[in-house]
């Protein structure tokens, strides 16, 4: 993977590295984040990904999309294509309801940028794995949904106030926002890997969608952090990188206190003067002016304050900064070694090297059977029968395994271990690549029965995905008893 980020060493930056070594450490006993960076005075001194993710791979940034999509506002804005205070529905009269109303009348690009559209709740809903609505035509459902409060006066996130940014653009400029952006901010600062999920209509979402890097998280944060300017070119007027990074309304209150700070266009205030863009279960970037400090992670974590408090507790003290030391030309740290830890037990059991086959009792995921067996290297494959087809899977032992997995529908990179925690119980885990997502599988045997449950570790929704009896198949066996 090409680098877009200069390299230092965090001394000859002034960054204490038992500091960031400590910071690793202490996200590393989050147990599920994928990856950071910590860039000072606009160089890479620290970066870790946590096998089995990789730096090359470009993560699911959830909510960090809507950042992008701000920075298109105001890009388009500069062009003169719109203002703050137009109207929604005079950007986007074939989705506005012949009878808006008045709040809905009143409703400005300002107020979208703000998440202050006078919705009492969003306007779109988590389902399963990310956002959506249903079916076609998302602009019109959304601006159909009654606006309760006057607009501005009323903070709620809301990321159909997002996808109506991107669905204005896309009617403003006739292409994807995705398109639009690309030679005006992602080329310039060497984003090369952005893809954006659309909506039945072929409008980019918006709100979220967005997958890129870790190392073009940090371009982004740093171009902010330099005003919109890289190198010496203005790709984000400067007035507008002052105003999205203010706090513009106030978005309290939250027992998370880095939810207390403010909102801006669609960034949020942090605590000590920073400010960060912010997706779900644990994707950041964090910008710091007063330390010429900017922070990239991406996590698969519910607990979102629990990361920001890791960077708060070991870079706040003074005792993380040095006095800059010079350092060889070209020097640089070395990455950090880190790695998912991967289920802890025996590589095999009687159970697997039977080979057994269970019919599991019906349920909504419709996997209607699986098998174990013990494969080559130690490993233990699983096959589910889902919808009549078999897909088998293969767990590695005391290591990631990588290939890909069906189970959701559609084809996703995995990457798989397990281990027998004793003769019966067998756990599994595996790690959705690019995506904050994990299966956690536990399959307890007994007698002729097994227990089969699956949990997500993070989700909109419920993260139960199954859990179900299985009866050993004699006849799949050739068991004759």
């Amino acid at each position: 993977m090409s680098r877009i980020l200069p390299r230092s060493t965090p001394e000859a930056e002034g960054l204490d590295p038992a500091a960031l070594r400590r910071l690793v450490d202490r996200l590393d006993a989050l147990e599920d984040v994928h990856s950071v960076m910590v860039l000072r005075h606009g160089s890479v001194v620290g970066e870790a990904w946590w096998h089995p993710h990789t730096a090359d791979r470009p993560h699911v940034m959830f909510s960090v999309s809507k950042s992008f999509t701000s920075t298109a506002v105001g890009i388009a804005v500069h062009e003169g294509l719109l203002t703050l205070d137009d109207r929604v529905v005079d950007l986007l009269p074939d989705d506005a309801p012949a009878d808006p109303g008045e709040h809905l009348r009143a409703l400005r690009v300002r107020d979208l940028l703000t998440m202050t559209t006078g919705h009492s709740a969003s306007t779109m809903e988590g389902i399963d794995r990310t956002i959506s609505l249903p079916g076609a035509g998302w602009a019109r459902a959304i601006l159909a949904q009654p606006v309760e409060h006057e607009p501005g006066t009323h903070f709620v996130y809301n990321t159909g106030a997002t996808y109506l940014l991107s669905a204005i653009l896309h009617r403003l400029t006739g292409e994807r926002l995705l398109d639009y952006l690309t030679p005006r901010l992602l080329e310039p600062l060497g984003i090369t890997h952005a893809t954006w999920e659309q909506d039945p209509d072929g409008i980019d979402v918006g709100g979220f969608g967005l997958s890129v890097t870790t190392e073009e998280m940090a371009a982004f944060g740093q171009l902010y952090l330099q005003g919109g300017v890289w190198q010496g070119r203005q790709l984000v007027p400067a007035e507008w990188v002052a105003a999205a990074t203010s706090a513009q309304v106030p978005n309290g209150p939250h027992g998370w206190p880095d939810w207390n700070q403010g909102y801006g266009y669609q960034l949020w205030q942090c605590r000590h003067g920073a400010y960060r863009a912010d997706g779900a279960f644990g994707q950041y970037v964090v910008v710091w002016p007063e330390k010429d400090l900017v922070i990239t992670m991406t996590s698969g974590l519910s607990d979102l304050q629990s990361v920001l408090d890791v960077v708060w507790d070991i870079l706040l003290p003074d005792a993380a900064w040095v006095a800059p030391a010079s350092a060889p030309p070209d020097a640089e740290a070395a990455p950090f070694a880190q790695a998912l830890p991967t289920p802890a037990g025996a590589a095999s059991s009687p159970l697997a090297e039977s080979g057994a086959t269970y019919a599991l009792e019906p349920n909504e995921r419709d996997i209607t059977a699986l098998a174990v067996r013990r494969a080559a290297d130690d490993r233990t494959e699983i096959t589910f029968t889902v919808g009549g087809l078999d897909h088998a899977v293969s767990f590695g032992h005391e290591a990631w395994v990588s290939g890909s997995g069906s189970l959701l529908g559609t084809p996703a990179d995995v990457a798989t271990a397990a281990a027998w925690a004793d003769e019966s119980t067998l756990h599994g885990r595996m790690v959705f690549l690019g995506t904050p997502f994990e299966w956690r599988l536990e399959l307890r045997f007994s007698g002729d029965d097994v227990i089969v449950t699956i949990d997500q570790n993070v989700a909109f929704g419920e993260r139960g995905l199954l859990a179900v009896k299985g009866t050993r198949s004699r006849r799949a066996e050739g068991d004759q008893r």
